[in-house]
């Protein structure tokens, strides 16, 4: 856009400003930035020397921000709106026998919130299967490695969601949704997790029967995220 900025300006005494240095400031009233990432670089980026109140505008998520002395707040819009959006989908399979919760490879989405108060609505579509027809596999969100919106522990029970008992021949597919509130404005990375609950393999989107016939199939499953400004 013609107003964004990727530097502010700084004046001497007695310095002529010119009709351009004029102009942007009475066509925005406040500088205007692309994204958060060029607002903090034009500012100086970590030795940055900002007055309490400075204002500033980003188009990425249409907001206006004022410094409150200590971070960045918003001032609007008032309403919750989407941000960015984004998603990975695995229509490859994956394998594991751990009976430790472990990612499931290629199932896992970065996102960079555009301010530290949004929330980030997290949702995966898991297929999957069983190593035997007693065997229970469970599966659960994480955030950097860690498992978001699981069970209080009680004794030797896993603490998931979407624990099923998955048959030899079939798949069972698992919604997994959660509002998460990282509080941070650095790259955050989400991924579905899955655990053999006894001793086994957990197969993703294939069946543990997986021969060469119309009698089995395979399936995709994904992990999609979204920044909502609060």
């Amino acid at each position: 856009m013609a107003n964004t900025q990727t530097a502010v300006p700084l004046f001497v005494a007695n310095q002529v400003l010119t009709a351009a240095q004029q102009n942007l400031s009475a066509g925005t009233g406040v500088p205007v930035f692309a994204t958060t990432v060029t607002r903090d670089a034009a500012f100086g980026g970590s030795n940055k020397a900002l007055a309490e109140g400075q204002l500033a505008y980003i188009e990425a998520s249409n907001v206006v921000q004022y410094y409150d002395g200590a971070a960045w707040a918003t001032v609007g819009p008032a309403t919750s709106k989407i941000a960015q959006v984004l998603s990975t989908t695995l229509t490859t399979t994956f394998t594991t026998a751990s009976t430790s919760y472990t990612n499931v490879t290629g199932l896992t989405v970065s996102i960079t919130p555009t301010l530290n108060t949004s929330t980030i609505l997290v949702i995966a579509s898991l297929s999957g299967s069983a190593d035997t027809a007693a065997a229970n596999g469970a599966c659960r969100l994480a955030r950097g490695g860690t498992g978001i919106f699981q069970g209080d522990t009680a004794g030797s029970r896993i603490s998931g969601q979407g624990v099923e008992t998955i048959s030899t021949s079939s798949m069972t597919t698992l919604g997994l949704t959660v509002l998460d509130s990282p509080a941070t404005t650095s790259a955050t990375t989400y991924s579905v997790q899955v655990i053999n609950a006894t001793a086994g393999t957990f197969y993703v989107n294939r069946t543990k029967l997986d021969s060469n016939s119309a009698a089995f199939f395979r399936a995709a499953s994904n992990i999609t995220v979204m920044e909502v400004l609060a």
